[in-house]
């Protein structure tokens, strides 16, 4: 009586009997039956001998239904699995993962606790987000036809030292650094400096690209009886000056938007903070002196070329100084004084 045995075959290992049934039968050469498994000839004799020797099970990985050598003890499997279900009950699966490998001494990999975690039941921490595809914005093709705006609060002038605000401006067409400026905050004082280096060393960009701080828009909801009636907010006092300057100003709606000068503060935290170490400068003023000298070695570096050699900056005005200033509306007192301030 004939008996029936079932077992399971990959999809690679599906055609190779029909393949072999012909080459045992004379059909076709080896090299032919080789060439259609995309094996090499002697790889398919050893088929061969093999499917005659055991039968279709022959053609089975050698390997197939073996536990792996590199598998977790079980002990060690049931342990981990007992500290995340009590102590560690809650932690996403990188903390759990640094947890069982520092304090337990349980060498287990971030997949592994991850599956661990799924297989007992237990719920992730975080709901894991799908990978977000962006297109890539086309760089402006002049120079000054868009300059990104930022600021990166980190210790730039040395390891441990206090936080300081490092104002910034790139050029979109070039990638090219054009003004930096450090300040122990972030703030409107920054960017009107970093403003002033622009028009002064190359003229007036056509547009700003920065974020959503209060310095450049207005975020808060007040509005004044004039405003309800005009239909429009008043600018901040940089919008004010962009206004009266020609400059435009796109805010971006979040961080990736303006990835590029993101970029540029990866840079400058790992080259700028290394040149300022070595030449031993410690001050603002003295960062602010030597920022010149930096931008351009940086630009002659990484700088590339625009599509279109014809730069969009415009002449300054003659008064732009006066132009680059707060300006607030006071009420003159009975004794002719002006009360500025809180």
């Amino acid at each position: 009586m004939e008996t029936w045995e079932t077992f399971t075959m990959s999809r690679k290992e599906v055609p190779r009997a029909g393949l072999l049934k012909a080459a045992l039968a004379g059909k076709i050469s080896n090299a032919q039956g080789a060439h259609a498994l995309h094996l090499s000839v002697r790889q398919f004799q050893r088929l061969k001998v093999r499917f005659t020797a055991e039968g279709a099970r022959g053609l089975l990985h050698g390997l197939r239904g073996r536990p792996s050598p590199r598998r977790v003890p079980a002990p060690l499997y049931a342990r981990a699995a007992a500290l995340l279900q009590t102590p560690y009950a809650g932690l996403n699966d990188c903390h759990a993962t640094e947890k069982l490998r520092e304090v337990e001494g349980v060498p287990l990999s971030r997949s592994s606790v991850r599956r661990l975690r799924r297989a007992l039941g237990l719920p992730a921490k975080r709901r894991r987000r799908g990978r977000q595809v962006r297109t890539r914005r086309t760089p402006e093709a002049q120079r000054g036809a868009l300059v990104q705006l930022d600021a990166s609060p980190f210790p730039w002038l040395r390891d441990g030292g206090p936080r300081l605000a490092l104002h910034g401006a790139i050029d979109d067409a070039t990638g090219a650094g054009l003004a930096l400026y450090l300040r122990p905050t972030e703030d409107l004082h920054g960017y009107v400096a970093l403003l002033e280096q622009l028009c002064t060393r190359y003229g007036l960009p056509l547009t700003l690209y920065g974020d959503r701080l209060n310095v450049f828009v207005r975020n808060d909801p007040h509005w004044t009886l004039e405003e309800e009636l005009r239909g429009a907010q008043d600018p901040t006092h940089f919008g004010r000056i962009l206004r009266e300057l020609g400059i435009g100003f796109i805010a971006a709606g979040s961080p990736q938007a303006k990835g590029r000068i993101e970029r540029f503060w990866q840079t400058l935290q790992d080259r700028l903070v290394a040149e300022l170490r070595l030449r031993g400068i410690d001050t603002l003023d003295g960062a602010n002196a030597f920022f010149p000298e930096f931008l351009a070695d940086l630009t002659a570096r990484f700088a590339r070329a625009p599509a279109q050699a014809a730069p969009a900056w415009r002449p300054p005005p003659r008064d732009l100084a006066a132009l680059l200033s707060c300006r607030y509306t006071r009420v003159v007192a009975h004794d002719n004084t002006v009360h500025l301030g809180p």
